[in-house]
């Protein structure tokens, strides 16, 4: 059974500091791309963040770059998002995708008070 399990979100001031892990299983991670994504309260979920199978390419949304850094353990079977500076506008759930099979996590709260 493929799954994806986010942590490490919480309640942070503005400038803070957060780091998300997302420990994947019943598929080979260490083969596919796998994205972050974040849904503000009552919007859309956009993508945040995307990182290729060997770490060779990674992307952001504008509005994080700089702030926010993806990265993987591929021995680990995880997926991390480094976030600093966080601002009231990060506030949302943060969700792990692995797009080549549509699969995503539960998500976990991030909410960033100003």
């Amino acid at each position: 059974q493929m799954r994806l399990v986010e942590s490490g979100g919480g309640l942070v001031q503005s400038g803070g500091s957060l780091r998300l892990s997302c420990v994947a299983s019943g598929f080979t991670f260490r083969t596919k791309e796998m994205r972050w994504y974040h849904q503000a309260p009552g919007k859309e979920r956009e993508m945040v963040a995307g990182i290729t199978s060997d770490s060779a390419i990674t992307k952001y949304e504008d509005s994080v770059k700089g702030r926010f850094t993806i990265s993987r353990d591929n021995a680990e079977s995880t997926l991390y998002l480094q976030m600093e500076s966080l601002k009231p506008e990060d506030t949302g759930v943060y969700f792990c995708n692995a797009p080549t099979y549509r699969l995503w996590g539960r998500g976990t709260q991030v909410t960033v008070s100003s």
